[in-house]
């Protein structure tokens, strides 16, 4: 679980807001776009899969049925994980990409799936990086 007791408020671009120092120790994955995916190729192995879960630190490889990444993230309160819902929203839109989204109380649950390829894609992982950098600092 990622403890997120407050969120960067202002810009919607992730990269603006990750310092240098920051910057240096994410990996590759938030300099990366997402691309259009219409199921023309397949899922990722479960060697590519494992080798990409371990640049997004806290999240968990869900391989029942469709393969899916998922992350929990704890808040104060509810007004926190709305301003932590908000900031996922911009960059689900601004890369064309969306997140599986569960909000509770003071806890938001994310879960990320490529759905035309029934799987994971790496857009699914350039995503959780890129939110794990909202709370990075």
């Amino acid at each position: 679980m990622a403890k997120a007791e407050g969120i960067l408020n202002g810009r919607s671009r992730v990269l603006d807001q990750i310092d240098d120092n920051t910057r240096r120790n994410m990996t590759g994955l938030t300099e990366k776009h997402c691309v259009p995916c219409e199921g023309r190729i397949p899922a990722m192995s479960e060697a590519d899969e494992d080798n990409y879960i371990a640049q997004v630190k806290g999240w968990q490889l869900l391989r029942e049925g469709t393969h899916k990444i998922q992350k929990e993230f704890k808040f104060k309160d509810f007004k926190g994980s709305m301003g932590f819902v908000n900031k996922v929203a911009a960059i689900a839109e601004e890369e064309g990409h969306h997140p599986d989204i569960y909000i509770y109380y003071n806890k938001v649950v994310l879960e990320l799936y490529t759905h035309a390829v029934r799987g994971l894609f790496e857009n699914d992982f350039i995503i959780a990086a890129k939110v794990d950098a909202i709370l990075a600092k």
